[in-house]
Order: structure tokens, then sequence, then C-alpha cells
């Protein structure tokens, strides 16, 4: 019985080193606006999806002008990503980072080419450039009907 807390102890160990993890290495592919491959050490690919925001659908309006600023920011570069979770389709959900220690999720959404994911993220400063992309109708939000991608996804 004493094993018990030792197991459970050990248990939160590795659920901590879990969600701590980063992962470093270069972009070898995009998918679109919030999703990319990279290639980390011993030549093994990750598929990495940007944490808390969600870029336009493929046949939604500023879609390819999304996939073209991730391929400019960070296609063939080194990244950082702060592992979150994982999602249904087994890719890695993280914080992104490249150059200067720039925010990928910031610049998308800074850009007008993305809405902050508020289902899964509380960010306050995610949001606020969001709300300043769209009082100042850059990117997508030169729409002020702009669809959501989960909305978009449903119809």
């Amino acid at each position: 019985m004493k094993q018990l807390p030792i197991l459970f102890f050990f248990f939160l160990c590795l659920q901590t080193a879990w969600a701590q993890k980063v992962l470093q290495g270069k972009v070898v592919a995009i998918a679109d606006g919030d999703t990319f491959t990279l290639l980390v050490q011993d030549s093994i690919q990750k598929k990495i999806r940007v944490a808390s925001i969600d870029c336009p659908e493929r046949k939604q309006p500023f879609s390819q002008k999304a996939k073209e600023f991730i391929s400019a920011a960070i296609f063939n570069q080194q990244v950082q990503v702060e592992v979150q979770s994982t999602d249904r389709y087994r890719r890695i959900i993280g914080k992104v980072t490249y150059g200067n220690r720039k925010d990928l999720a910031s610049e998308l959404l800074k850009a007008g080419l993305a809405w902050h994911f508020k289902k899964y993220s509380k960010d306050p400063n995610l949001q606020a450039l969001e709300d300043h992309a769209r009082a100042s109708q850059k990117g997508l939000w030169i729409d002020p009907n702009a669809i959501a991608p989960w909305d978009w996804r449903k119809q």
C-alpha cells in the first residue's frame, strides 16, 4: 500500500513532463494556415497544429493567404513548439515560436488571418489582437460577416 502514493507521484511527474515538453525542429511542409509538419531529431516528422487559433478552411476566403503567411514565416525554418495536447487526428497542439521569439498564433491574429479560438483559449492578449485586426479591417476582417471556421465546417 505504501507504493501507491509513490506510483501516483510518478504518474503526476509524467503528466507534467508531457505538458511541458518542447519540440524543436525544421518545418518541412505546410498543410494550411494553422497546420504544418515539423522534422525533429532522428528524421521523425510530427504534425503540428497551432494552439489557440483557427484559420480559414481550404475553400474559405483568406485560407490561401493564411497558408502563404505561415509559409513565408516558418517554412524551412527552425521553430520551437511548446506541446499542450494532441487532437483527435493525433496532431500535436502547441504554442509555436520562431525567429526572434515571435509567437505564430499572435502574428496570424495581427495579420487578420485567424480567429482566436475562444473555445480552447481564454488568453486576453490573443483576443485583443483579434479585436484590433477586426477594428482595423485587416485581412479577413474586410468582410464584416466573415464566417468562423468552426461554423463553416458545420455547413
